[in-house]
């Protein structure tokens, strides 16, 4: 299984990062993305990505981070460091905390930075877009990205219908136990779109409790009995629908 967005350099993990890790390799979680905020997580992940080859390194710039300079610094060390990436993230909109007009503007100009970097560079785009994702989906579908994951979409099946048909993919966190929002996206979601995803360590299937990739089979799980299909069918969807995706770093 694919772990395709989960924050494994945050510090709450220095200290059993490893035992984490090997809780999720034995519930068979073979790969992680392993997606950053900022600078910092982006040197943090590669180094991670040495010590631990199931980590698949991601750099992107949090989307409520308005600050140009840092967007053009994260280009930068995606432009140097593509060879070892699997993808750009996590990037985005979020209208929740950004609310003024002007710096949704802003934000939508970084946002964009990204998505020429990832169709100049052939790296998928994880897509952050919380109380954005009409938002996010017309912005992406407008500049023509094709390689994109929907990350913990909060936004109604409608808006997802256009990403849908567009090829992009929809990751799945644990907290859909507890999410009517995302259980009705489930539903409506073809197993042809479905990503699995903790977002550790948020995101996970109790509020408040430190959620870890191991979780990761809880979303399985979920979504299996939301759509009532075997496990093994969200399984193989999920596998192959991250083959699709990410194939080079995950044969890597």
């Amino acid at each position: 299984m694919l772990d395709g967005h989960a924050h494994i350099c945050d510090p709450v993990f220095d200290e059993d990062r490893s035992e984490v890790l090997a809780r999720a390799k034995s519930i068979g979680v073979s790969s992680i993305i392993a997606v950053g905020e900022n600078l910092d997580d982006a040197f943090k992940n590669l180094a991670l990505a040495e010590r631990y080859p199931e980590l698949k390194p991601a750099a992107g710039l949090y989307p409520t981070i308005l600050d140009m300079r840092m967007a053009e610094a994260l280009v930068a060390f995606i432009r140097h460091h593509r060879s070892a990436l699997a993808a750009i993230g996590e990037v985005g909109l979020d209208y929740r905390v950004v609310t003024d007009d002007r710096e949704k503007a802003q934000q939508r100009e970084i946002f964009c930075r990204f998505i020429a970097l990832s169709k100049a560079l052939d790296l998928p785009l994880n897509v952050h877009s919380r109380s954005a994702g009409r938002h996010a989906v017309a912005l992406l579908l407008d500049n023509q990205a094709s390689r994109v994951q929907m990350h913990a979409f909060d936004g109604k099946a409608s808006a997802a219908r256009p990403a849908v048909e567009a090829g992009y993919f929809f990751s799945i966190p644990p907290s859909v136990v507890r999410s009517r929002q995302k259980q009705k996206l489930v539903r409506q979601l073809p197993l042809s779109a479905i990503l699995l995803e903790t977002d550790s360590p948020v995101l996970g299937p109790a509020a408040g409790l430190r959620n870890e990739p191991a979780n990761l089979i809880v979303s399985a799980r979920a979504i299996a009995q939301i759509k009532d299909v075997p496990m093994a069918a969200v399984m193989e969807a999920a596998a192959c629908n991250a083959s699709r995706l990410y194939g080079r770093v995950l044969q890597a």
